[in-house]
């Protein structure tokens, strides 16, 4: 789901126009940035669905950075920090943007992520497993990150156009963001 998210973040950029892209983009990988350290020292994990191959073919044991709760405090932490840099409103849109992360995983994982930290209390774990469909989960990031170029588009080239100045630059990000966040995808897809 990453040119999933990547997507989401510049539809976000299309709407809030005061938050950076590239923090937008970061945000939008938060709990994932996190996760590698964790992962990296056997805090959290992923095992591969042995009836599965191709795109989605892991349970992801994120207990930490990918529970509910654990969302919510790392996003609010990313929100404190953006806070002095870019003021009020653009640090909750960028840690909301960090929230979003969960929200999007919540559609495409399997029932692998936990309401509390550490799966305390084990509780069900959440997910709804769009991933089963790898055709359909894909069509899902493909359309997040089209929507993303086109909002961006549509946002760059006014604040362009209100500027005086050209709209080339606009056009070239926005159609970057789509190379990418497909690009990604493509990966994403083929390397499973």
């Amino acid at each position: 789901m990453i040119a999933g998210h990547f997507g989401f973040a510049a539809v976000v950029k299309g709407r809030e126009r005061s938050a950076p892209l590239w923090m937008l983009m970061l945000a939008s990988v938060w709990l994932d940035i996190v996760f590698v350290p964790l992962f990296l020292a056997g805090k959290e994990t992923m095992h591969s669905v042995p009836s599965h191959s191709g795109y989605g073919a892991a349970v992801i044991y994120a207990d930490y950075t990918h529970s509910i709760v654990g969302a919510l405090v790392l996003s609010a932490i990313l929100t404190t920090f953006c806070w002095p840099i870019w003021g009020r409103r653009s640090a909750i849109v960028i840690g909301l943007v960090a929230v979003s992360h969960w929200v999007l995983d919540l559609i495409v994982h399997r029932a692998d992520m936990p309401v509390l930290p550490a799966n305390l209390g084990h509780l069900p774990r959440l997910g709804w497993g769009l991933w089963r469909f790898p055709m359909l989960s894909a069509s899902l990031e493909a359309l997040l990150v089209l929507m993303g170029a086109g909002f961006y588009w549509g946002a760059a080239r006014a604040i362009s156009i209100q500027a005086g100045r050209e709209t080339r630059w606009a056009a070239f990000v926005s159609i970057l963001i789509a190379v990418c966040g497909l690009g990604i995808l493509g990966l994403d897809v083929t390397s499973r």
